[in-house]
């Protein structure tokens, strides 16, 4: 649970095409917290890896983890609640983004792979559908011990938003 009068940090996980940018940004309209896009975080050697169909490796992720983890940790420090958006594929690798504060709450975006490849091959975007299967090979789902929850991307993004906002009892 979050300690009282800390900020919460939503983070909206999952692998590519899951849904995660959008339900976070719909969240984002209906409380106007400030939003980081973990893609945006990358650096551009993680970009033409991912580009060329290169799986990350853990060491290409530290460095951008621990540059998204400081991103929340520079607004709980101000009292600022924060959403974002990236992978967090890994519980060592939300463990590095818990570090941006103790209000940190996960909500895993998971889904049907085929449904997942399908978006990925309807958009634009520098991580082609061929690396989806690493991205699930990688992915390990929420533990007991994590403070999260998971979401049906297939459900309508209205609903999705709705359904963080009740879980955590935000407006």
């Amino acid at each position: 649970m979050t300690p009282p009068g800390s900020p919460l940090h939503l983070v909206f996980m999952g692998v590519s095409g899951s849904g995660k940018s959008t339900v976070a940004r719909a969240v984002q309209e209906r409380l106007g917290w400030e939003l980081a896009e973990g893609d945006d975080f990358h650096p551009p050697e993680n970009v033409a890896k991912m580009s060329q169909g290169i799986p990350l490796t853990d060491a290409d992720r530290w460095g951008w983890l621990e540059s998204l983890a400081e991103w929340t940790a520079e607004r709980d420090a101000r009292g600022e609640p924060t959403l974002m958006a990236c992978s967090a594929l890994r519980k060592t690798y939300r463990d590095v983004l818990r570090r941006g504060g103790v209000g940190t709450f996960f909500v895993h975006c998971t889904g049907d792979k085929h449904m997942l490849l399908a978006r990925m091959n309807a958009r634009d975007h520098f991580m082609p559908p061929s690396l989806l299967e690493s991205q699930l090979d990688t992915l390990e789902p929420l533990q007991p011990d994590e403070h999260g929850m998971d979401v049906d991307p297939a459900l309508p993004v209205d609903r999705l938003a709705a359904m963080v906002l009740a879980r955590l009892d935000l407006p």
